[in-house]
């Protein structure tokens, strides 16, 4: 038996060693489920018209990496994942074109730097919103898409498809458990506090202080991202209590490692 198109796409994942795949129909963006919704614009048909679904992928944060935020080991693993991402979607969009089915990769961040985003703080598509209706994750308290297996410690790469894919089931229950760690540890205060899809971050505060570690050579900053308590991966690594990012005494050896590497490689 032949394997069907969503089932190569799935093995071809696999051998890249892709840990979180999802797919979504555009008919996902038609349907409004909170207020406000992804304006007409941003829909991946009105972007390319051809499009029919969404296949998004999802490659982890590693944790210990993340841990040492701000820091020219953070960002480095950042620069990474991305290139990763792009290429991994070039991979696949190319895979789906020479199988017959006319696709194309969407960059993992779609606008010209840090200075773009405070100029216009929107890219021409969303990764976040294309994960969530994909199927990878709920939205949590600091703006970022949760996951099961690695909370928000997920980059996320998008390609469009004229394959007649059906979507993936919407996880139903939220995951963010609403812990606020993120709202507190945020060092511009960007994080409201108010549930998604309300007004939840400061994008003036946030990419004004990624522009100042940018100048550092240490951007992004991610401790948003690095407390949250969601994701198996905390167990994974040893981190179920975040208590360790605010409690120094009985955790010296892990501060200790963080600082050294924040003093070198950057300026």
């Amino acid at each position: 038996m032949h394997a069907t198109i969503r089932e190569e796409i799935l093995a071809r994942c696999n051998a890249m060693d892709i840990p979180l795949v999802g797919i979504a129909s555009i008919a996902r963006w038609e349907t409004p489920l909170f207020d406000p919704w992804i304006p007409l614009a941003f829909y991946p048909h009105s972007i390319w018209p051809e499009a029919a679904a969404v296949i998004v992928i999802g490659l982890p944060v590693h944790l210990p990496v993340l841990e040492t935020t701000p820091s020219i080991w953070y960002h480095e693993h950042y620069n990474t994942i991305n290139r990763l991402l792009d290429e991994y979607t070039y991979k696949i969009a190319s895979f789906l074109n020479e199988t017959g089915y006319p696709s194309v990769s969407v960059p993992r961040d779609g606008y010209g730097g840090i200075e773009a985003l405070q100029r216009e703080p929107v890219a021409f598509f969303s990764h976040r919103h294309a994960a969530y209706l994909a199927g990878l994750g709920t939205f949590g308290m600091n703006n970022m898409i949760l996951t099961k297996e690695y909370g928000p410690r997920v980059r996320f790469g998008s390609l469009f498809t004229t394959a007649p894919l059906t979507s993936d089931p919407l996880i139903q229950d939220e995951l963010c458990t609403h812990c606020m760690q993120c709202v507190s540890c945020c060092p511009v205060e960007a994080i409201s506090g108010k549930k998604y899809p309300k007004e939840t971050t400061d994008t003036h505060a946030c990419t004004s202080y990624s522009t100042t570690l940018a100048k550092r050579q240490i951007s992004p900053c991610g401790i948003c991202i690095k407390v949250c308590p969601v994701g198996s991966d905390r167990e994974r690594y040893n981190r179920i209590d975040t208590g360790i990012y605010t409690k120094r005494d009985g955790n010296e050896q892990y501060y200790n490692a963080w600082e050294h590497v924040r003093r070198h490689g950057h300026r």
